[in-house]
């Protein structure tokens, strides 16, 4: 309740409080050269968050799922940073165990090492899982990670960690539906962020699923060194066609092209079983998804961030490998990075490995999936 009450006091008393929040108070000190680490970038998933691994988070798994030789790959195709996405639950977990905190950073030492030392910069991406995040509607439970936070900070922030290419990340689509109680949570975990990590930049996401609709909604924090980050499948009924999970009827789709058009969608659309899905599906026909469509849902991230002149970044975008057809999802790729791009966005695609990848598998080993390079514009 307190920290509902104070986002409610922050939220309303804005505009009489010296102009600390909107266009005339959240003037950025996050240094250009710092930002310019955040250009190109390509998330790090299921290493220490997401771990669909039989072996779950253990040692074999650390050492073994990301290797030099995929940091070597990312950094030869041009990519500039990685988002590594680390799930703080069994991080949490393991404090309750002697030493078992000390063997946890052992591992994401040597990720985090392995990853600077190719010149490469990190966005520490705290990623839970759903019930995790669901916690955070509790204040003691916010205290608690507020407290954990200060201490991976803290560690992160001295030397040997650089400083300008290590970013830390607050917490990945939060599932916050109250946008108020998120300005609370964020204000307050940004705070123990900065205690432990005075010169660090802070990366910053929007209330629920921290798409561009919950970055427009959001306030900017009182600390001028962050930069606000957000997520773009849109729309979600082509990128994530085929797909198990979000929305029940995504999986009965197949052949749902980019750009749309009414002719392709309604052929689509005969064969969802539920009329409301269907709808859904001649909607997306007959909204012309294009180039320019893209482009003008990311021109109003962009502006929101002019207007209240803050530094921003999309550091999760793609579309579904094996869902989506693979010269629609090139176009769409291209399309979303160009208009990215173009609004002078840095970027980071979801994902290196995993079902949205970057690379797909020759002969057991990771390589470069050349139709995908040239979307994003790399070698």
């Amino acid at each position: 309740m307190f920290l509902r009450r104070v986002a409610f006091c922050l939220f309303f008393g804005g505009c009489v409080c010296s102009g600390l929040f909107g266009q005339s108070g959240a003037t950025s000190s996050v240094p250009a050269s710092r930002s310019a680490h955040l250009r190109r970038g390509i998330n790090l998933s299921e290493w220490f968050a997401q771990v669909y691994d039989p072996k779950g988070y253990t040692k074999e798994h650390f050492e073994s799922w990301t290797t030099a030789a995929d940091i070597a790959l990312i950094k030869s195709a041009g990519f500039d940073h990685v988002r590594l996405s680390v799930n703080p639950g069994p991080m949490m977990d393991a404090a309750n165990r002697q030493k078992g905190m000390t063997e946890y950073f052992g591992y994401l030492d040597a990720a985090m090492k392995m990853i600077l030392d190719a010149g490469l910069a990190v966005e520490l991406d705290m990623h839970p899982d759903s019930d995790f995040k669901a916690r955070l509607n509790d204040d003691d439970f916010v205290e608690r990670f507020a407290d954990f936070w200060r201490v991976v900070a803290k560690h992160y922030a001295s030397p040997p960690w650089d400083s300008d290419r290590v970013f830390f990340e607050i917490l990945n689509e939060p599932e916050m539906k109250d946008p108020y109680r998120w300005y609370g949570v964020e204000a307050k975990l940004a705070a123990a962020i900065r205690q432990a990590a005075p010169a660090n930049t802070i990366l910053a996401p929007g209330a629920k699923w921290d798409n561009d609709y919950d970055m427009v909604m959001l306030e900017p924090l009182r600390d001028p060194n962050v930069i606000y980050v957000f997520h773009f499948y849109e729309p979600h009924i082509f990128t994530h066609q085929g797909a198990s999970w979000g929305a029940y009827y995504w999986h009965w789709l197949k052949g749902l092209h980019y750009p749309s058009s009414p002719e392709n969608a309604a052929a689509v659309a005969a064969t969802v079983p539920e009329a409301v899905h269907r709808l859904d599906v001649i909607r997306y026909g007959q909204d012309h998804w294009d180039a320019a469509r893209i482009e003008a849902e990311i021109g109003q991230v962009a502006d929101w961030a002019r207007q209240n002149g803050v530094p921003l970044v999309c550091n999760e975008f793609g579309a579904y490998r094996y869902g989506v057809e693979a010269q629609d999802r090139a176009v769409w790729i291209r399309d979303t990075r160009g208009a990215l791009e173009r609004y002078g966005i840095g970027w980071a695609m979801w994902d290196y490995s995993g079902s949205f990848s970057v690379v797909v598998k020759k002969d057991g080993k990771n390589v470069l999936d050349l139709d995908t390079v040239r979307a994003l514009g790399l070698k």
